[in-house]
């Protein structure tokens, strides 16, 4: 069985603790070192086959257009308020040396010649889109190779430019753009620093050890360098997005931290009870080690769910998150008990006196509930529902540029534009154009997607003369984030243009980087019930082959859905409308992020199996053992509460310290994980379980007796309960 499996991997770490700590030493080094000699680069590469958006770009990338590799945008503006480049000399000199700077640099391939327009007169200069109207503004489009071809290096080289420039100068000189998305940095490495920090203070309270804290630290961090540089190598071999690092170590740090303290809970319980150290240690992997097994894996399984999306930068991105959170299950049954075997009797060393009532405390909580569970359950789920509500308002989108920091060159760079061009030229639409030997047909396409209401202007065509594939410039009237935008690009696609190609051997489509992100959003939003359905059907069916029971887990699926609503809630009324926006740097309001929603669901539903499990594992414990219900309840849940509490402390914590990064997207992740867990962990797992368990009564461990033959025998009940040996009802987490 698994826990004879887990208590004999436990036992025989904790009894040759060096060869184990070596191994692990020996993996991380390979590891980094790998990263360091094969490792790749992170993209931002949103390939989805099917998308319009995508045939838009394989049709550019076929022609070898420019407009199919990465750009950047370098806005111009004079710096004495008044001055124009209609009646400025020197600012027009100054622009055509800038112009020429950046033509120069390695991989720039082409600069629009917005000096030589200017050259021309001020009608040729704002017709050809370079110079606002005012004459105020002027935008040089840098035009670089895909992003396989670039590195952090072309970044610094065009920032390098700007900060060249003369204190004398009178330009004021922003920049911004798809090479900046791409490669500069959004925050997160100090985010991981303060988690772990916070963590550290979190573990040290609710141990009262300093020995005892920092076990869960050290293994979670040497997993993280081991799950960190085998991202960095997939990523020599595969294109893994940029996200997946920061968004591994976010969830990698929670769940390893937490995988650790359930195991050290319960062997320093085994301790208390006077068991031998190296025993203690195989029981606790044993016994605390079957939940974080089937709790990791039902995080690994949900994540890798999302390949039900079909989009593959998102499948590629779980991966490599389900692989972090696969080391550190893995680590919690080897590397931890390797360290309890080490440590020994030390454990309690360097401490503080325990809290006394604590565990009291918690079980006076429960019991309170447990005597009024009606009124408890109704307003608890009043209070989820509440935090759910703003739900129904989420709109999903993209956070552009507008949505960063003053502070940020790119959002002074997407402001300049918007005043002087309008706010849709900071998200053209691209649209890539198959002649067929029609040379007629960007003419009348160009008309009438001009005469559509929602674009404010067309740019002349670009044709390529070999492939016969041209590609015109749309500007919207409205923002890339803005609702109204992604209708327009919707109009064009069903209406605009089939009037124009439409009965002939001549092909459109609508690409770049604001169609883009719609198309992959709405792909998104169409497979997420599959996904949804797929996740909760795979939960129902692992709790109740684990618990023996039909309710118990159509409880549990419900109540996570409460919590996760909850979660979406605060982050649309967050980021959305703005509630408290201010307090994690959020300057506007911006949509929620297209694929956050199946992220977090994936992540969130998986997480929400960790205290799912623990806690149900010991009600269950208890039950088996003594087959009354309500003290199973008040026992279990009581006896787990400081466990699960300081669990979803640092977990919060973890999750929070990446809410003041500068990407958007990672705000949204750290606050809605953040809001999930607490909500989880307080109002569900402290109020609603123990009300809807009481209520149900002996109903919890009903299971027809024709189902309970077809389940194959897996459980989670410890070898205590079967032996009767050791009561495991409240684990001991401060030793002293």
């Amino acid at each position: 069985m698994l826990w004879q499996i887990l208590t004999r991997l436990g036992g025989s770490a904790a009894r040759h603790p060096w060869r184990v700590i070596t191994v692990w030493l020996l993996i991380a080094g390979c590891a980094i070192g790998a990263a360091g000699a094969l490792g790749g680069r992170t993209t931002d590469a949103m390939a989805v086959p099917g998308l319009d958006s995508q045939r838009a770009a394989d049709l550019l990338q076929t022609a070898g257009s420019d407009r199919a590799g990465m750009t950047a945008q370098v806005v111009v503006t004079p710096k004495e308020a008044g001055t124009t480049f209609f009646d400025s000399g020197s600012a027009r000199t100054a622009l055509a040396r800038l112009q020429a700077d950046i033509g120069s640099l390695p991989r720039v391939l082409d600069v629009n010649d917005a000096a030589g327009s200017l050259a021309a007169g001020r009608e040729a200069a704002v017709r050809t889109g370079f110079v606002s109207p005012d004459g105020r503004v002027a935008v040089l489009r840098v035009l670089y190779p895909d992003q396989a071809e670039l590195s952090t290096d072309d970044l610094n080289a065009l920032l390098a430019v700007r900060d060249r420039q003369p204190s004398d100068s009178p330009l004021r000189v922003e920049m911004g753009g798809e090479l900046f998305f791409a490669f500069s940095d959004q925050g997160g490495s100090a985010g991981e620093l303060v988690g772990i920090l916070v963590a550290g203070a979190i573990l040290f309270l609710a141990f009262g050890s300093l020995v005892a804290a920092a076990l869960p630290l050290g293994m979670a961090a040497l997993g993280l360098a081991v799950g960190a540089g085998t991202i960095t190598v997939l990523a020599g071999v595969t294109e893994i997005p940029t996200f997946a690092p920061v968004l591994g170590s976010m969830v990698g740090l929670g769940v390893g931290i937490d995988y650790a303290l359930f195991v050290l809970a319960r062997h320093r319980d085994y301790l208390a009870h006077g068991v031998e150290v190296r025993e203690a240690a195989g029981r606790a992997v044993g016994n605390a080690g079957q939940p974080v097994v089937f709790a990791g894996g039902t995080v690994v399984v949900s994540i890798l769910g999302m390949a039900v999306a079909g989009v593959p930068f998102m499948t590629v991105g779980g991966f490599a998150v389900a692989l972090v959170v696969l080391i550190m299950v893995v680590a919690s049954v080897t590397l931890l008990p390797a360290f309890l075997g080490l440590t020994g009797s030390r454990i309690n060393r360097f401490g503080l006196r325990r809290l006394p009532g604590i565990d009291g405390g918690w079980r006076r909580w429960i019991s309170h509930v447990n005597r009024h569970p009606a009124p408890y359950a109704v307003g608890a789920v009043a209070v989820l529902l509440a935090l759910a509500a703003p739900v129904l308002a989420l709109r999903v989108g993209i956070p552009d540029d507008g949505s960063m920091p003053n502070s940020r060159t790119e959002r002074r760079a997407y402001d300049l534009v918007a005043q002087g061009f309008g706010p849709g030229a900071n998200g053209p639409l691209v649209i890539a154009v198959d002649m067929a030997g029609d040379p007629t047909v960007t003419d009348r396409l160009a008309a009438a997607v001009a005469a559509d209401p929602g674009i404010a202007s067309v740019a002349p065509a670009s044709v390529d003369r070999g492939s016969r594939v041209a590609s015109l410039l749309a500007f919207p009237t409205t923002g890339p984030q803005e609702q109204a935008t992604a209708d327009t690009v919707t109009r064009l696609r069903s209406s605009v243009l089939p009037s124009v190609v439409a009965g002939g051997p001549t092909r459109a489509h609508i690409g770049g980087a604001t169609a883009n992100l719609a198309d992959v959003g709405r792909r998104v939003n169409d497979r997420l019930p599959v996904f949804v359905a797929a996740v909760l059907a795979l939960s129902f069916l692992l709790l109740m082959l684990i618990f023996r029971s039909v309710l118990v887990p159509l409880k549990a699926v419900l109540l996570n859905l409460l919590s996760i609503g909850a979660a979406y809630g605060v982050i649309v009324a967050v980021f959305q409308w703005g509630w408290a926006g201010a307090l994690i740097g959020l300057e506007t309001t911006v949509p929620v992020v297209s694929f956050i929603p199946m992220f977090m669901f994936a992540i969130l539903f998986g997480l929400s199996m960790d205290y799912e499990m623990f806690l149900l594992s010991r009600v269950r414990e208890e039950y088996v053992r003594t087959g009354d219900n309500g003290s199973a309840i008040v026992r279990g849940i009581s006896g787990t509460a400081r466990v699960i509490t300081s669990a979803a402390l640092i977990m919060v914590t973890v999750f929070l310290a990446f809410v003041f990064g500068e990407g958007p997207a990672i705000k949204m992740l750290g606050l809605g994980l953040a809001t999930a867990i607490f909500v989880d962990a307080t109002v569900v797992r402290m109020v609603l379980v123990p009300a809807t368990m009481t209520l149900l009564g002996r109903a919890n461990w009903w299971l027809p007796a024709w189902l309970d033959r077809l389940l194959p025998g897996v459980t989670v009940d410890s070898d205590d309960v079967r032996s009767g040996t050791v009561s495991v009802a409240a684990p001991a987490l401060s030793g002293k």
